[in-house]
């Protein structure tokens, strides 16, 4: 046992791909939180009785599968990553939904062999409480971002890993509604615990971006707390 998966807490939480690597050895659960924009959509997808299917970033193989999948591919219609897309999206859709961060991770997490969710501040609790339900040990992965990617995914290249406030704030809530539930946090989950400020998601870097190219939207719909029941978990490659 390593002290890159903070053996000894029923509650764990590290960052992107590199994250899901170290949790995803010992963790039963992985929580992947990406909360600027595909945890937020995906709660909204799910929420309306939809259906998500994770797409690899500019992955043709994933398209191709989300094709013979029969899934509407977001971005090539009125749907796209925006949570302001898909608040009437009909029910029963299957929506691909492309995202370097989120999508890439939930794929990442479930090669892992651990059942997978994705989180966000909207059904922080809901998502508490169906991994408690699955049974631990439960790892929040904070996705982040990737430096010279922006909050659209556009980029030639992809860099290290960005922390990113609105990922930590996002766990943090998944984090204090599984204390509530009795389980122990590693000091990484408690400090996120302590530090949730939903205010926080108008004024940092992703959330400003989003802010000045006309999206506020999307930050007003990441940012409202335990409003969903919704509780996406990963089977055979959907979450639902």
């Amino acid at each position: 046992m390593g002290i890159w998966e903070q053996t000894g807490s029923d509650v764990r939480l590290d960052w992107g791909a590199e994250g899901v690597a170290a949790l995803g050895r010992e963790c039963a659960v992985l929580v992947v939180v990406d909360v600027l924009s595909f945890g937020t959509t995906t709660d909204l997808v799910v929420g309306r009785g939809g259906r998500v299917l994770p797409v690899r970033w500019r992955d043709e193989r994933g398209v191709a599968r989300a094709r013979a999948a029969g899934a509407v591919i977001a971005g090539e219609g009125e749907f796209t990553l925006r949570p302001s897309s898909v608040p009437e999206i009909p029910p029963g859709t299957l929506l691909a939904l492309p995202s370097p961060n989120g999508a890439t991770l939930c794929a990442a997490a479930a090669e892992t062999g651990a059942r997978v969710l994705a989180g966000c501040l909207r059904n922080a609790s809901a998502v508490a409480a169906k991994a408690h339900e699955l049974g631990g040990p439960i790892g929040l992965i904070a996705a982040g971002e990737r430096w010279g990617v922006n909050i659209f995914g556009q980029s030639e290249t992809s860099g290290p890993l960005r922390p990113c406030v609105e990922d930590q704030v996002g766990a943090g809530a998944i984090a204090a509604a599984l204390a509530a539930h009795g389980l122990s946090l590693s000091a990484e989950a408690a400090l996120a615990a302590r530090s949730v400020d939903v205010g926080a998601l108008a004024s940092c870097v992703s959330g400003r971006e989003l802010i000045e190219s006309g999206h506020g939207g999307d930050v007003t719909l990441a940012g409202e707390i335990d409003v969903s029941d919704a509780a996406p978990v990963l089977t055979e490659g959907v979450l639902a």
